[in-house]
């Protein structure tokens, strides 16, 4: 017979374990709700192709806009007759906007607020402003270019 023991190997114990598994979720909350500010994400890569007819430009109230949620666009007209294009994507979490009121446009998950004219940035927590899109408008027709 050998001399050695055989006592049984211990493994981590249970708050070693419990914390780890807290860490990681932490972790992850904290990577998905991060504030990473990226606006390199234009809405055109969401599936919005180049021509896609948005809209005539009597649906776009003057001091307002409309929202295209499937081609990720906002579309204001901040002064008659000039016409502007926003990504619908927030620079803080990536949430689409959901509103325009008053010569802003806002984001529903931590009430960031942008203008209508230049996509600025008027409120936080976000701090870039919204990615500005391409569009053309001909006659009473406006496209994304």
């Amino acid at each position: 017979m050998s001399s050695a023991s055989l006592q049984p190997v211990s493994g981590p114990g249970r708050r070693t374990v419990m914390a780890a598994a807290g860490a990681a979720g932490l972790a992850v909350a904290l990577t998905a709700c991060g504030s990473e500010d990226d606006s390199s994400d234009k809405a055109t890569e969401q599936g919005a192709a180049a021509g896609t007819a948005l809209a005539k430009t009597s649906d776009i109230p003057e001091g307002g806009g409309k929202i295209f949620k499937d081609q990720g666009v906002v579309v204001t007209q901040p002064t008659a007759g000039t016409y502007k294009a926003f990504s619908s994507k927030c620079t803080h979490a990536g949430c689409a906007v959901t509103g325009i009121t008053n010569g802003v446009i806002t984001c529903p998950c931590h009430n960031s607020e942008f203008s209508v004219a230049d996509g600025s940035v008027k409120k936080g927590p976000a701090t870039k402003a919204l990615a500005a899109e391409s569009i053309t408008v001909s006659g009473d027709s406006i496209t994304l270019a």
